[in-house]
């Protein structure tokens, strides 16, 4: 049921908000740390764990230049009247 569950929202994953990937990452480690599961359950949440934490990145990456570009155009009008 496992590997049928990470097999489904495997394509969907890049749709999810952070919040939702990072619970739902959250719960692929404490399965895997729980034990008991299987050889290809366990290689089935490893993946999808893979892919969670992929799209975990990306919404960090984003929310990281969305920073930097609002730091930058914060600073941009200070550094060109010191300029001038």
């Amino acid at each position: 049921m496992a590997d049928e569950d990470a097999k489904t929202t495997a394509g969907t994953s890049a749709e999810l908000g952070y919040e939702e990937a990072r619970d739902a990452l959250l719960d692929v480690v404490r399965r895997l740390e729980a034990g008991g599961t299987g050889l290809e359950e366990s290689l089935a949440l490893w993946e999808r764990g893979e892919e969670l934490a992929k799209v975990c990145q990306r919404w960090l990456d984003g929310a990281r230049a969305r920073l930097d570009a609002a730091l930058a155009a914060e600073e941009a009008p200070a550094g060109a009247a010191e300029g001038e």
